[in-house]
């Protein structure tokens, strides 16, 4: 009997470890490669390298987390499966030639990402949300002997986009641009399941931009200007905006803190607190707060990102975004809560951390809807379903 054996190309993302607990749950021998990849296109060190894991071993199928070309052309070239599932959105390295190659099935969390590419006469694309390990967590939360020291009132964790592309961009735009875009970010950053920043870079807009910006792409990609800057430019600027400013005018009503890596020198008000670790510290930090806050970057067309999922799979009480896709998995107001504008965030933050039982019922019925119905047994048993009748 064939042994059921997989490579996986790992990299830093974070649900990685739990992708694999199932795998194994499910009968398969995990080999893992990693290396730091200079390109995605062409990295002769780590494709020798892969190529050789190849050649050493039988193996069932290639998977990664997120799309990677240089690896499907590999596979294709072998005639092995390769399965991929995006947390990314858009995942600028899905927009190459690649994607069209035969061994390749794509699973992606965003359902707006899905329907693009199907448009594009992609047949071996499917949608799949992502999911959370809760019996993980509940096992790390019951063992743990410090869970009081991430206790707080009201708690963000995440990035602020200090290093954003924009900011190193503004000076060299003309005044009008400049004001033009400006307009646009603060309607976006206000604005909840729906996005305007595509269409607003008509094509006399891109056109002025190319003088701008360097549009670095391979000959292999087919990702336009317009994907690009409004994606890796205009987006992390918005969720800028959108971080600082939600979070400093909700500190001036109620005790905010922060977990992140990013420099939190302009939030006046909101408690700093560090960075904090994934898979030992996070969902100490989600469990122990009374009110945790989710802001999806506006890439993310109508996902639901891996934040959502993690701070449900703790236990904590969840004020998020509306995104489109909420309703298809959630329950508003016995799930999670969500805010349509700036002004229905601080009215939601303020009602329930005053409500107690309210917020603990949510919390409470929000991580048994995780547990039950979107673990990763379940997930990625869909996944498998799909998987073995193209193998097979």
């Amino acid at each position: 009997m064939r042994e059921k054996r997989i490579l996986m190309y790992r990299w830093k993302a974070y649900n990685y470890t739990d992708i694999i607990e199932t795998f194994k749950k499910k009968g398969y021998v995990v080999d893992e490669i990693y290396q730091r990849l200079f390109s995605y296109d062409h990295d002769a060190g780590f494709e020798d390298k892969f190529l050789k894991m190849l050649d050493d071993h039988d193996y069932e199928f290639v998977f990664t987390v997120n799309y990677f070309g240089m690896i499907s052309n590999m596979c294709q070239d072998r005639g092995l499966p390769y399965i991929s599932w995006t947390c990314d959105n858009p995942l600028i390295s899905m927009y190459h030639n690649s994607v069209y190659n035969d061994v390749n099935t794509i699973f992606t969390f965003d359902k707006t990402n899905f329907y693009e590419f199907r448009e594009m006469g992609l047949k071996h694309i499917y949608y799949l949300p992502l999911a959370v390990d809760t019996s993980r967590i509940s096992n790390m939360l019951s063992t743990s002997k410090d869970n009081f020291l991430y206790e707080n009132e009201v708690a963000f964790v995440g990035g602020l986009y200090e290093r954003n592309t924009y900011d190193k961009l503004e000076s060299k735009l003309p005044d009008y641009l400049r004001g033009y875009f400006d307009g646009i970010m603060r309607v976006q950053s206000d604005l909840y399941g729906s996005s305007i920043v595509e269409d607003a870079l008509t094509p006399e807009i891109l056109k002025e931009i190319e003088s701008i910006f360097d549009l670095k792409k391979t000959p292999e990609s087919f990702s336009d200007l317009g994907l690009i800057f409004s994606t890796t430019v205009l987006g992390f600027k918005i969720a800028r905006m959108e971080r600082m400013d939600s979070l400093l005018r909700l500190s001036k009503k109620l005790p905010v803190s922060i977990y992140s890596n990013s420099d939190t020198e302009e939030l006046i008000g909101v408690t700093y607190k560090g960075g904090v670790n994934y898979w030992t510290e996070m969902p100490k930090v989600f469990h122990g707060s009374k009110l945790n806050l989710n802001f999806t970057i506006p890439n993310i067309k109508s996902g639901i990102p891996l934040r959502v999922w993690d701070v449900l799979g703790s236990g904590g009480f969840l004020l998020t975004n509306f995104q489109a896709e909420n309703p298809m998995y959630f329950k508003e107001g016995e799930d999670l809560v969500s805010f349509y504008s700036r002004e229905d965030f601080l009215e939601k933050a303020l009602f329930y951390y005053e409500h107690d039982a309210e917020r603990c019922r949510i919390a409470a019925h929000g991580f048994e809807t995780v547990e039950k119905y979107h673990n990763y047994d379940i997930r990625m048993g869909e996944m498998m379903d799909v998987v073995r009748k193209i193998i097979e």
